[in-house]
């Protein structure tokens, strides 16, 4: 059997989910069991799992989205689809958003077990993964990249890990200022164009992309590189 790995299925069918679960946990794994993608950002508290198990049709955020999302911020995690859909286009979505394994819905315990162990051991093998052009240490407020290390403020650290854990890494202006706790205003808009200017050139210093942030004229603000929250 392989190691014990952390895992997260996201799954929104309660006995189905609960199934899983139990099966992983007796292998001598630590599952968890969410019901949606927003139920992962929510409740997961920042944790990254080894390997999430992710259903397609989900609630709000869709597996392909989730499954996307995750690949982007972890690249080193190992991700399962499962999923009731069968036709070829949907396999190939689903290995286009970064998925490892697709599993065909109903899938038997031996099946699950024998998909999890597969990904196990290069999940294993790689534990730190190739690491992104970004990386964001929430707690001591860092952002390292490949030509140095830069401090961040609460704020901006805020913004980066609302946007690296976006759908598409973009934001809507609204969104940015409620991650702030203000109001949309003109005044606060002013303040979120200059801090938002000055964040680029830190995501610059540390990387040396001049063009980490992209600016959506009319709506938000987009980030254009890697970023492995941490």
């Amino acid at each position: 059997m392989a190691a014990s790995l952390n895992i997260i299925v996201v799954e929104d069918h309660d006995s189905l989910r609960e199934v899983m679960v139990a099966i992983l946990n007796d292998a001598g794994h630590q599952a968890t069991g969410l019901a949606s993608a927003e139920a992962l950002d929510d409740e997961a508290g920042g944790r990254v799992a080894d390997i999430y198990l992710i259903d397609i049709n989900l609630p709000g955020e869709n597996g392909i989205s989730l499954s996307a999302r995750i690949r982007r911020t972890h690249p080193q995690v190992g991700i399962i689809l499962v999923t009731a859909r069968l036709k070829a286009q949907d396999k190939v979505d689903g290995y286009g958003s970064g998925a490892d394994l697709y599993l065909t819905k109903p899938v038997g315990p031996d099946e699950l077990l024998a998909a999890v162990n597969a990904l196990a051991r290069r999940v294993k093998a790689e534990p730190n993964g190739p690491l992104p052009a970004l990386e964001l240490d929430r707690k001591r407020l860092l952002l390292s990249g490949a030509l140095q290390q830069i401090d961040v403020s609460e704020a901006e650290a805020s913004i980066l890990s609302a946007l690296g854990m976006a759908a598409g890494q973009s934001l809507e202006y609204w969104q940015l200022h409620e991650t702030l706790g203000q109001l949309v205003t003109e005044s606060n808009q002013a303040s979120l164009v200059v801090r938002m200017t000055r964040l680029r050139k830190k995501l610059a210093q540390a990387s040396g992309d001049e063009a980490a942030i992209k600016a959506i004229r009319g709506r938000g603000y987009q980030l254009c590189c890697p970023l492995r929250l941490g």
